[in-house]
């Protein structure tokens, strides 16, 4: 396979991996879980993270002194309102440059909830958002649920990305409706991007294998037993994905195939004395 990036907005990146940092023990797993992943990307939720607290184990140090770029996200925004304000606060703390032109604005990912115990989107809040971020110059990556319609409406409203959810954030779910999540891809023409409900490897290659651009995950990491080594399988897994949807899966039968040609076994007419010819 040869140089396959991931593009949004311009900007190429290697890995299709973008992990959260939140939900870790201390901010050396966070170090450790990051990089094995080899995800380039990260995402911090800008409510929830003290951006004045510069201190050896904080968050932000951390951040700072790597080189991952970093998305902001919205997480615990409740209104288009409170979206827009923090993801403001984040351009002027200089979070999200993608730097690929002097007009270019700040990659971020929107998130905008509807409910408390799902996490599930509100889409009518989702799109006002985008649609006034995208006017103030924002490159918009937004959390959206699998939903053709809404997926198109926020590529028609400028987002560079749309970031469908397998399963509610945190689940570990796994990817519940795969068709949809096909109608997305064969409609979309900016990057798919898995958002929330990753369990384990299978579904990251899963979402890969489907024709998804990328997978977005923390739980499925942060919270696994070892998650140090989760985070290289999450890194294999979205390698193999994406070869294999590359490589093209052979189509499914419903009866079986023979790997072997039948022509010439034992009981056959085609080899002498009906012995088989290997």
């Amino acid at each position: 396979m040869g140089h396959d990036p991931l593009v949004i907005a311009g900007r190429a990146f290697e890995s299709r991996l973008i992990v959260g940092t939140g939900k870790y023990k201390d901010a050396g797993e966070t170090e450790r879980a990051i990089d094995a992943s080899g995800a380039e990307i990260v995402t911090v939720a800008l409510r929830r993270v003290q951006a004045a607290d510069r201190s050896a184990s904080s968050l932000m140090t951390l951040l700072t002194r790597k080189k991952w770029f970093v998305l902001p996200n919205t997480a615990g925004c409740y209104t288009a309102e409170e979206a827009v304000r923090t993801l403001r606060l984040a351009r002027e703390l200089g979070l999200g440059s993608i730097a690929t032109s002097p007009q270019s604005g700040p990659m971020v990912k929107l998130e905008v909830i509807g409910d408390p115990e799902t996490l599930y989107p509100d889409n009518e809040q989702t799109l006002l958002a985008a649609t006034q971020l995208v006017k103030e110059g924002f490159v918009v990556l937004p959390y959206c649920i699998d939903d053709p319609i809404v997926c198109r409406k926020l590529q028609d409203a400028g987002c560079a990305a749309v970031m469908p959810l397998a399963s509610p954030i945190g689940s570990g779910l796994g990817i519940r409706n795969s068709h949809n999540l096909e109608i997305i891809l064969e409609r979309a023409s900016v990057p798919v991007i898995v958002d929330a409900g990753v369990g384990t490897a299978s579904d990251a290659a899963v979402a890969l294998e489907l024709g998804c651009q990328g997978v977005l995950m923390n739980t499925a990491i942060a919270h696994a037993r070892d998650p140090v080594l989760m985070a290289e399988a999450m890194r294999e897994a979205v390698r193999a994905g994406r070869k294999a949807f590359l490589a093209g899966r052979m189509p499914k039968r419903r009866y079986a195939s023979a790997s072997s040609p039948t022509a010439g076994v034992v009981g056959s007419s085609a080899g002498p004395g009906g012995l088989a010819i290997e």
